[in-house]
């Protein structure tokens, strides 16, 4: 039996304080009932993960307590025990409330934040090295497409988009970046890159930080009205999707951009015919992840699977899948806490038994956080799988790369 609560040391502002916070979500109507906890896939595996509890605290007042509880950076924010709240309360958006009132977020946290407000990205990418790995990437694409005068559109106004991605596409992986591109190229698409602000990311999606929030995603949709695209395109980044979006439809009082998914466009291409993909060059099984701040929080759902049904063979969806998904146990920011790695593998163990059930040889993870996550529980779990982001799959299936 836990220690008794002492009426004394309730602090009854604490309610309305945190609920001003959170911009328009009520969690008043909270019924007690449990569903929550029952929905979370985790209450059951780590110790006083439960999301009941966390928001009993917040409306009794208990203020001390929760600034030491671990449920406060441990929940991943990813909304599932929301889909099972009778009320729809919002325990994410609760949870990201409370974190603004952190001092220092713990881990990495803070320090991409303010990495990506002095440079303009979150991994503190100096522009000299933005320019060199474009002009890299360049001469590649020079050399695939046998045309020596193939220039990446840099600062082309009047697009009919403006791509956003994520750092790590520049610092750690810019074989994707090229992979995207390519894949642009073989559409004809009429879009732009920012030579200046080009990292859709916010890590204070995860802080809560609606300060520094704006101060990271505003320079973004300034430069998309200095460039006057017809709409913004998110690369395969779940948090950088869900973010860009939340500040266009809270923060932001310019001319509004539609914001997109980059597995919306592949869609659609597909659709009219601008891309024609040949799912034979992909015949080993596949199955698909649904990251939770795309699927869950932002309603992209079918447009992933009508692309993998169009260039796959064998594509085996997850059971449960969509808004009822299994978060990977990565979201919330743990990633770059690195406290929490031995957490995020036994928070994985759910997706793994997901994984092993479809008998799929290639997990298709439309989402650098969570392919970060899945690279790891890949090798910690033995699984032997191939890991990748939808857009290699793409190409493939267009022709313009082999299969591994």
């Amino acid at each position: 039996m836990g220690e008794p609560i002492r009426i004394k040391s309730l602090d009854p502002t604490l309610r309305n304080e945190v609920a001003d916070l959170m911009k328009g979500f009520d969690y008043s109507n909270c019924l007690s009932c449990g569903m929550c906890t029952a929905g979370c896939v985790y209450s059951d595996l780590m110790e006083d993960h439960d999301p009941r509890k966390f928001i009993r605290k917040i409306a009794l007042g208990m203020r001390e307590e929760l600034v030491s509880d671990p449920f406060v950076w441990n929940c991943n924010m990813c909304e599932r025990c929301t889909v099972e709240c009778p009320m729809g309360v919002n325990i994410a958006a609760l949870t990201r409330a409370f974190r603004g009132k952190t001092a220092m977020p713990p881990g990495h946290l803070q320090i991409i934040a303010d990495d990506h407000i002095r440079t303009g990205n979150q991994m503190a990418v100096e522009q000299i090295d933005y320019d060199e790995t474009i002009e890299w990437i360049e001469e590649l694409m020079q050399e695939d497409l046998k045309d020596p005068t193939f220039k990446i559109p840099l600062d082309v106004p009047n697009a009919d988009f403006m791509f956003g991605f994520n750092a790590r596409e520049i610092k750690h992986y810019p074989s994707e970046l090229q992979t995207i591109l390519n894949i642009f190229h073989a559409a004809k698409a009429n879009y732009t890159l920012s030579s200046k602000r080009w990292d859709a990311t916010n890590i204070c999606l995860f802080t809560g930080k609606n300060d520094e929030f704006q101060e990271i995603s505003r320079p973004l949709f300034e430069e998309a009205e200095r460039l006057n695209p017809k709409e913004i395109i998110v690369t395969e980044c779940g948090h950088a999707f869900r973010s860009t979006r939340m500040f266009a439809r809270t923060f932001w009082k310019g001319k509004q951009f539609p914001v997109r998914h980059i597995v919306e466009l592949y869609a659609d291409w597909i659709k009219d015919g601008t891309l024609k993909p040949d799912k034979t060059r992909n015949v080993l099984p596949v199955t698909l992840h649904d990251p939770c701040n795309t699927v869950r929080k932002e309603g992209v759902s079918e447009p992933q699977r009508y692309v993998l049904e169009n260039i796959v063979m064998d594509f085996r969806d997850m059971n449960p899948n969509g808004k009822n998904n299994i978060c990977c146990g990565a979201g919330g920011g743990a990633l770059a806490v690195a406290a929490t790695k031995g957490q995020r593998m036994i928070k994985a163990k759910p997706k793994v038994d997901q994984l092993l059930a479809t008998g799929a040889t290639i997990g298709c993870i439309p989402c650098h956080n969570c392919i970060d996550q899945f690279n790891d529980m890949n090798k910690h779990y033995k699984l032997g799988m191939k890991i990748m982001h939808l857009s290699p799959l793409l190409e493939i299936a267009l022709g313009l790369a082999e299969p591994e």
